[in-house]
């Protein structure tokens, strides 16, 4: 049993360490799942979005460890109403005798026991995603109901829990002819705040399992808004049959019933899922073979697959026994020390290199480059339960010595592929080196030697980043406003005049000719690129100020491109940020007030009107006055209304200093988004549809979002 041991202060007074009691009383003891309820964060990352959706994942890594080791050729999982859900798999199914070691079935002790499984020995599993034995049971203790029910040997077990705690013994509930587990969990309302689990973030996590694991069946449902009771998803429920024709689901669960449902079957595996991750790049692919190893390098499989695209931005993802790592780690490192060497020694051997030139680097080689690295082994070491970064060493030699292998093999067979490839990266070099010397000559001189900063900048008098924010304004007008109105103290400005050059269709050495985005970085103070450093950052809120107009959406946009290719660690330091500047002022007699949207603005109108109107019936004893309305038409800034006035702001150069600082700078009473990367992937894809070379992706996007359009300023 996995006991954890808390102090607790009885002490009123903090400082006075002889009103401290830490005596034997003071020691609580938290036995079974207790601790995973104490402190939810230390399992699951946390209790927000993100941990509300890592319960599936534990419970489905079960299913695909399952599958990993060759006894599930299925896995289910459905949303069920009541924030239920259940996973499902056709494997052998978890066993449900009497355990040695806890007298209790195998059963309620692999549910109700931290560190319990079959993962810590023998050869139930090879490999398994599950490492630390922990998942189903944390996700029992977060639940506040579970039940499990396993078929096996001709039986029908089944076992409910509440919040961790068996509810009753282990029994026979029925028959069945298949093997299999099915889970079903409801998440405590008294862990998580809001439990509304995201059908695409489901679909999305395991369409990649399914590339993954490779000649699986993957079945996704939402049976959210099925009209059936809540039992009826789980009693004596049937698991995916081995035969062809399932046993289950039921009848209301089928998709022209009003459900949802997407079923996800790769042979190809990973080769798909470059293909998969390309799917937006189509028109640019020049590489028609995809790079394929498949390897076992001391008892650990290795499987990478990669494409060259015609972009100047690559993306690599990682797993290790099905789990993404999304930092990284060993493997990483061992493919790209591979893919630099190799393509550096089949450069010189073919003469792309002449003598003296230097050695192709890492960058140079992953410029444009789409990867999948895959490792499967016994005992992976991961930081922390949600397993962002593999840290076995042995990982970063058998990944380093496959791809070593099967890239010899590749250049050697597809030379035109090979001399494309050698190509480009010569040419991502050539553009590197033309890039340090910019940075050499504009920022060196800009920041590192001390000299002056950009003249438009307006800077703050306070000399702490942590207290310090710039605002970044688009127009002189704007500019102007803004200086006038801000707090001198800890508040920069820095306007810039225009649209800025479009950084994803353009390499750093051109950008940095840009003058506008020469004063950005010099005015952060972290230079760029490979001299970037965000200990230098001289602002720890920077802040994008643009018009509420389709132009300033267009500059923010440039902005937001720039910030995530070149300067990305202040988005995920949390330091950007967007102003957001109202819309609408509107007044009545001496009383102001201000709109953010459309929605507000009716709000305020209304509130004045019921204002007006309960003041005219008072003063006509009771009678109603009808209220006349009267709009202008056109282009004009504002409309009348029975004594309302409202103002429709185009620009921030329209505001007064006073207004600008009151609703859009004053850090009591202003409004601000900050910006983060949720998806690094659907970022990078939304970037590269949105701003990159190619227009028929980013036709085919506002074809389907153009209904989704509302209030659109032309």
């Amino acid at each position: 049993m996995d006991l954890r041991y808390f102090m607790v202060n009885n002490g009123k007074n903090n400082n006075n360490n002889n009103n401290v009691s830490y005596e034997a009383k003071d020691i609580y003891v938290l036995e079974g799942l207790e601790p995973v309820r104490k402190r939810p964060g230390m399992y699951i990352g946390s209790t927000g979005v993100d941990g509300l959706h890592h319960l599936i994942w534990e419970v489905v890594d079960n299913s695909f460890d399952e599958a990993m080791a060759g006894f599930a050729s299925e896995v289910e999982v459905a949303l069920l109403p009541d924030n239920r859900v259940r996973v499902r798999d056709n494997g052998r199914g978890i066993p449900v005798d009497i355990h040695k070691q806890t007298k209790k079935s195998a059963l309620e002790t692999v549910m109700c026991t931290l560190h319990a499984g079959g993962k810590f020995g023998g050869e139930s599993y090879k490999v398994a995603g599950g490492l630390h034995g922990v998942g189903v049971s944390v996700v029992n203790a977060l639940s506040v109901w579970m039940r499990a029910e396993v078929c096996r040997n001709g039986s029908l077990y089944a076992q409910e829990y509440q919040r961790g705690k068996p509810k009753q013994s282990v029994k026979k509930v029925g028959k069945c002819d298949a093997t299999g587990t099915t889970i079903i969990f409801e998440p405590d309302s008294e862990i998580f705040k809001d439990i509304k689990f995201d059908w695409e973030k489901v679909l999305a996590h395991l369409r990649q399992q399914a590339y993954l694991t490779k000649g699986v069946k993957v079945i996704v449902r939402d049976l959210r808004e099925v009209d059936a009771k809540p039992e009826e998803f789980c009693a004596n429920c049937q698991v995916p049959s081995k035969k062809k024709k399932e046993a289950g689901p039921k009848d209301f669960e089928k998709p022209d019933n009003g459900a949802r449902s997407h079923s996800f079957y790769f042979e190809g595996g990973i080769v798909s899922y470059v293909k998969f991750l390309v799917r937006d790049r189509d028109d640019v692919v020049k590489h028609p073979n995809i790079f394929y190893v498949n390897r076992e390098v001391e008892e650990m499989q290795v499987e990478v697959a990669l494409q060259y695209t015609e972009e100047i931005q690559g993306y690599e993802i990682s797993f290790a026994n099905n789990i993404h790592t999304p930092e990284g780690g060993m493997h990483i490192t061992g493919f790209r020390s591979a893919l630099t060497r190799g393509l550096n020694d089949y450069a010189k051997k073919g003469n792309f290199l002449k003598n003296g030139e230097e050695n192709l680097t890492g960058d140079d080689v992953r410029e444009g480059l789409v990867v999948v690295v895959s490792v499967k082994l016994r005992e992976p070491q991961f930081e922390g339960q949600t397993k962002a970064k593999l840290g076995n060493p042995e990982a970063r030699t058998a990944v380093d010595t496959a791809v070593a292998y099967g890239l010899e093999e590749y250049l050697e067979k597809n030379p035109n592929d090979a001399r494309e490839i050698l190509g480009k990266c010569i040419l991502a070099a050539k553009a590197r080196q033309a890039a340090k010397a910019a940075r050499d000559t504009v920022l060196r001189k800009g920041i590192l030697e001390g000299l002056a900063l950009p003249g438009k900048l307006a800077d703050c008098s306070s000399r702490d980043p942590e207290s310090s924010e710039l605002y970044i304004v688009e127009g002189d007008s704007a500019g102007g406003s803004a200086k006038q109105g801000r707090d001198r103290s800890f508040q920069a400005i820095l306007p810039l005049r225009g649209k800025i050059l479009n950084v994803e269709k353009a390499r750093l050495d051109r950008a940095l000719t840009s003058k506008e985005v020469k004063a950005l970085i010099i005015a952060l103070g972290t230079a760029i690129a490979d001299d970037f450093n965000i200990e230098k950052l001289r602002y720890q809120r920077v802040i994008i100020m643009t018009d509420a107009d389709v132009d300033g959406a267009h500059i923010r946009t440039l902005l937001l491109t720039l910030f995530f290719r070149y300067l990305k660690e202040i988005i995920e330091k949390g330091y950007l940020f967007i102003a957001q500047p109202p819309l609408y002022r509107i007044n009545r007699g001496k009383e102001a007030k201000y709109a953010y949207s459309d929605n507000e603005k009716e709000e305020i109108i209304n509130e004045f009107k019921k204002a007006k109107q309960d003041k005219l019936k008072v003063k006509s004893y009771g009678k109603p006055v009808k209220i006349e309305e009267e709009a202008l038409e056109g282009e004009e800034k504002t409309e009348k209304i029975s004594g309302v006035n409202i103002q429709r702001y185009k620009g921030l150069g329209e505001m007064n200093p006073d207004q600008l600082w009151e609703t859009t700078m004053d850090p009591k009473s202003r409004v601000m988004k900050q910006v983060t990367i949720e998806d690094a992937h659907e970022a990078e894809k939304m970037f590269n549809i949105l701003m990159g070379d190619e227009v028929l992706p980013r036709k085919r996007f506002i074809q389907a979002h153009a209904k989704n359009v509302t209030n659109l300023d032309i």
